[in-house]
């Protein structure tokens, strides 16, 4: 039975807890991005916005855990102010910002990425690469992470108005033979959703546990490596910050945010989730498109 947000939800959650008030505990905030925090149209909410930046004004930590590169994010983390180590690219990549240093990274071996090339090019489907900050492409060193594609595409162009990312249009082929290449951050496949799982088949029958394979987005399928989630670096994060389960509450709405649930003391989903993202969730709260975050996080916090 799906949970809601009412004065009853809330004080089962904070029987979880052991406290009477949960907000009393709670200290972060591990925030999904898109599908959760941000519009369907990807963009923040002044109310969400507001909302973020009360609570960080008040010592809350808001610490994004989004499947997003670090360049796509940054608009975000700017509107609200939100500082110190943060998740991204389904946590195949932890971040220290506004420095943008990296804490951690891990890099999905280079013949997946060439076999993700193969399958798409004989799918007809599109495909692209992201390559670790620093790396030299056409004599130009990348400040941030490149995403690199083979040609542009429609499913490419929707994902640079998603995103505000420029893509880098070579063979990519070409591109993973770079001398000096180690790995890739993630691979992404954008197609219709019913062609997900024959790819997830596939990927899984060639490289079995050596990589993770997860829906971000209702198109998108991402590859990363094997013991990559926003799981493993929502835990990487808490070290940092010496953050404990119980103070801290995890919300988001897509397959790859369920292992980040487990990871926090507390979870919740938009009412836009996945059903069984929404089954996994302490509480279910009102969609993005109402910005039920706003909403949900004003009732807890007695905003």
């Amino acid at each position: 039975m799906q949970k809601q947000l009412n004065s009853k939800t809330i004080n089962n959650l904070a029987l979880k807890g052991g406290v009477l008030n949960p907000s009393a505990r709670i200290k972060a905030l591990a925030l999904d991005l898109d599908g959760t925090a941000l519009l369907p149209d990807a963009t923040l909410g002044e109310r969400t916005a507001g909302c973020l930046k009360n609570l960080i004004s008040r010592g809350i930590q808001v610490i994004f855990c989004t499947g997003r590169a670090i360049e796509a994010a940054e608009q975000f983390r700017i509107a609200i102010g939100a500082e110190g180590p943060m998740v991204f690219f389904n946590g195949a990549e932890v971040a220290d910002m506004p420095s943008g240093e990296i804490i951690s990274a891990d890099l999905l071996d280079l013949d997946v990425v060439n076999f993700g090339i193969d399958l798409a090019r004989s799918m007809g489907i599109h495909y692209q690469i992201y390559l670790p900050a620093g790396t030299v492409i056409d004599g130009a060193k990348r400040k941030w992470e490149a995403l690199v594609i083979d040609k542009p595409t429609p499913e490419s162009e929707m994902y640079r108005n998603h995103t505000g990312i420029v893509p880098v249009v070579k063979d990519l082929k070409e591109v993973i033979a770079m001398p000096g290449l180690q790995g890739c951050v993630k691979v992404m496949f954008i197609t219709d959703p019913a062609r997900h799982d024959g790819i997830r088949q596939k990927t899984l029958d060639r490289f079995g546990s050596r990589v993770y394979v997860a829906r971000t987005f209702p198109t998108f399928l991402e590859i990363m490596n094997a013991g990559v989630s926003k799981g493993e670096g929502l835990k990487t994060v808490m070290k940092r910050r010496r953050l404990e389960a119980g103070e801290l509450i995890a919300l988001g709405d897509e397959e790859n945010d369920l292992l980040m649930f487990k990871v926090a003391g507390f979870s919740a989903a938009p009412a836009n989730a996945r059903e069984k993202v929404r089954a996994a969730a302490d509480i279910v709260f009102a969609s993005n498109a109402e910005e039920g975050l706003a909403a949900f996080l004003e009732n807890l916090f007695k905003i």
